[in-house]
């Protein structure tokens, strides 16, 4: 009866944080170019926010055992300072800064790819909450997801997501077969370690890059404003599913600027 009676608190915090159109915070403004996804990592579901269905407004919602290969279309929201600091369905702390969000049935934690389908902006979340419950609506962000997407003005856009799967490979050396097979080559996606204006140093890094068994280490040469740009990339990359993962690995031994690139 207790872990029912808590389970009921919770979901009442959440329905009030996603009915309510929350407002920014008055004295922070986010620079979206400045803003970092999250960066997917393989943990284990959380114990709160996951019974096997719950009630809402009269509408049971039965929560997914499995959130692999889950794509979805509709409206994203968002929610900010109003509920700031305070408990999210999976325990964790709220922050409007953070890169989170609410859904309604993804198990928690779940991390997913949003593609705004007006700008085409992406943004990577890790959904840690319930909601949002109005019809229509198929994601909350934070108040910084929703800043990075684009959709702060109008507090609503369409949207399509698209689940991240965080199981099973060693970002390092498992990308060795998955990079060199043949889907590969129609890929436009590369991870991007760094940038140099000397050729030296890329080739250098690409260099202690394979060292450590990353494969598919190349150094593409740019031009910019006369200037030549030697970028060291990772791919191209099958999947963004496998791309994420490298993207942690080489966060893992200390490379913070990298980034996925769509080409």
């Amino acid at each position: 009866m207790q872990i029912r009676t808590l389970l009921t608190v919770l979901f009442s915090l959440v329905i009030t944080s996603c009915s309510v159109r929350d407002s920014a915070p008055s004295n922070v403004r986010l620079d979206p170019d400045k803003i970092r996804d999250a960066v997917p990592v393989n943990e284990p579901f959380s114990r709160y926010g996951n019974p096997e269905s719950y009630e809402v407004m009269g509408k049971t919602y039965h929560v997914m055992k499995s959130n692999q290969g889950f794509v979805q279309k509709g409206e994203a929201s968002w929610y900010g300072t109003k509920f700031h600091g305070r408990k999210t369905s999976s325990g964790e702390e709220y922050d409007m800064y953070a890169m989170t969000a609410a859904h309604k049935t993804l198990p928690l934690p779940t991390y997913v790819e949003v593609r705004n389908l007006e700008n085409e902006k992406k943004v990577i979340v890790k959904v840690n909450d319930r909601g949002p419950f109005h019809d229509g609506r198929i994601i909350d962000l934070s108040y910084a997801a929703a800043t990075k997407l684009g959709i702060t003005g109008t507090g609503t856009g369409p949207v399509e997501i698209r689940t991240i799967n965080t199981s099973g490979l060693d970002l390092s050396t498992a990308s060795s077969e998955a990079v060199s097979t043949t889907d590969a080559g129609n890929s436009k996606i590369h991870v991007q370690v760094a940038a140099f204006t000397g050729e030296q140093q890329a080739e250098k890094m690409a260099t202690d890059l394979r060292d450590k068994r990353f494969k598919s280490v190349r150094v593409y040469v740019a031009q910019l404003d006369g200037q030549k740009f030697y970028r060291v990339r990772i791919g191209p990359i099958p999947n963004m599913d496998l791309a994420y993962r490298v993207l942690r690995n080489l966060n893992d031994i200390g490379h913070d600027a990298a980034s996925v690139l769509f080409d």
